[in-house]
């Protein structure tokens, strides 16, 4: 009986210690406020930097699994505008001769698609739109997985005679012609020349910030010499070539013929740097993953360092605290509260604070993942785990800042403390 008395009693100090301890934050709202900011700020950092990491991490991911984790990308070389380079794929080192070769040589490989890519505008009347042209040969649905929904894709005998045909993208289709409209046997222009509507493409939607619908497909042949023009020395030239190997395991064989064929054909020396680049798309994706990583730990610990200033101004503002309400504690030591119930109003302060922050921090930090998630077209990953530190490191954070101060108050003589002004 005596042990359930005392087991009451102290609930209802540690009820009134709380209440006390609310009470003194919300007569302070202003420094109560800015106190937690610091927190705050480490709480929101570590949530909303988890979460896009992730967010990213996986749509990117998942952009270059589409292609296949089993693909090669072989780009053009560099060409060089006085000494800056113009990044790989805008030499014309790479033709769509090499590619045939490719997947005439290269027993590893599967399916080899050849491609020309260039941003033009496109107009059907008095609309128009800027999207991405590809000019690319018949492997293109095959390699992608992609087909018309309606109409078709061209023919081998459109390919080779570069007729004037195209396949819309469905984003590219609802801005010239509208939601439903079907735009088969219609003519649009692209740099002034007309190409007829033969096909649309099916939706593949977005992976991150790149709407994979907002294309048109072109013949290769076509494509090079109209948006172009034949700008290789033989052949028609490409912007890259994708290679799919049989299976992942035979990735790596397909990459050292393709590289070994490739300076083959293009009688590079064995003292000569490659004119072109090969990237295989696991090497890609394990890369980006790394690189995300990193930078999510760097972010993380520059959000810690703002946990340690958030937790350095609590203790501050908490000693400031004590002195301010010295004669608060003399008169609550004279009329009986001990040395322990005083330290657990200051620590509970200190942890109120904190823990509110940390909340304020958690809900901000999810917010602002949910906004950069819509406005980059990136999956939302909340890590519960990120969540669950975020609160536990907050609470830690006013459980340490909280102890130097309420010590200082518990250890106050009751007399001198009643004679402070």
């Amino acid at each position: 009986m005596q042990d359930l008395e005392f087991k009451t009693e102290s609930k209802v100090a540690t009820i009134e210690i709380l209440a006390m301890a609310a009470d003194a934050l919300w007569t302070n709202k202003l420094r109560s406020g800015l106190t937690m900011l610091g927190v705050i700020i480490g709480i929101a950092s570590v949530i909303s930097i988890t979460s896009i990491g992730a967010g990213a991490s996986k749509s990117t991911g998942d952009r270059f699994r589409a292609l296949g984790t089993d693909v090669l990308q072989v780009m053009a070389g560099a060409s060089k505008s006085g000494n800056i380079s113009q990044g790989q794929g805008s030499s014309s080192t790479l033709t769509w001769d090499d590619a045939k070769e490719i997947a005439a040589q290269v027993p590893a490989a599967q399916v080899v698609w050849a491609y020309l890519q260039q941003r033009a505008q496109v107009v059907y009347g008095d609309r128009n739109t800027l999207t991405t042209i590809y000019g690319t040969d018949l492997n293109f649905p095959d390699a992608r997985n992609t087909y018309p929904q309606s109409g078709r894709f061209f023919n081998a005998d459109e390919l080779e005679t570069a007729r004037q045909v195209a396949v819309l993208g469905p984003t590219v289709q609802k801005t010239l012609f509208g939601e439903g409209v079907d735009p088969t046997g219609s003519k649009i222009r692209i740099k002034g020349e007309v190409y007829e509507v033969i096909g649309l493409m099916e939706t593949k939607g977005s992976q991150g910030p790149v709407d994979r619908d907002d294309a048109i497909y072109l013949p290769l042949t076509i494509a090079s010499a109209r948006l172009v023009g034949n700008n290789a020395l033989t052949g028609i030239s490409v912007s890259g070539i994708y290679v799919k190997a049989a299976n992942q395991a035979q990735l790596e064989a397909a990459q050292f013929q393709v590289t070994n064929l490739l300076r083959m054909l293009h009688n590079i020396s064995p003292n000569e740097s490659d004119d072109f680049s090969v990237s295989n798309q696991a090497d890609i994706i394990q890369t980006f993953t790394t690189v995300l990583s990193l930078l999510s730990v760097m972010v993380v610990a520059i959000a810690g360092i703002s946990l340690v200033v958030g937790g350095i101004g609590i203790a501050n503002i908490m000693l400031v605290s004590v002195v301010e309400r010295t004669r608060e504690i003399g008169i609550r030591k004279a009329i009986g509260a001990t040395q322990s119930a005083i330290l657990s109003q200051f620590l509970f302060e200190a942890i109120l604070i904190s823990t509110i922050g940390g909340g304020i921090g958690i809900g901000s930090g999810i917010g602002i993942a949910a906004i950069a998630s819509a406005a980059f077209k990136f999956p939302l990953i909340i890590s519960m785990e990120s969540v669950a530190a975020g609160f536990g490191i907050s609470v830690a954070v006013g459980l340490i800042a909280g102890v130097v101060p309420a010590r200082s108050a518990a250890k106050l003589d009751p007399i001198v403390a009643l004679r402070s002004d």
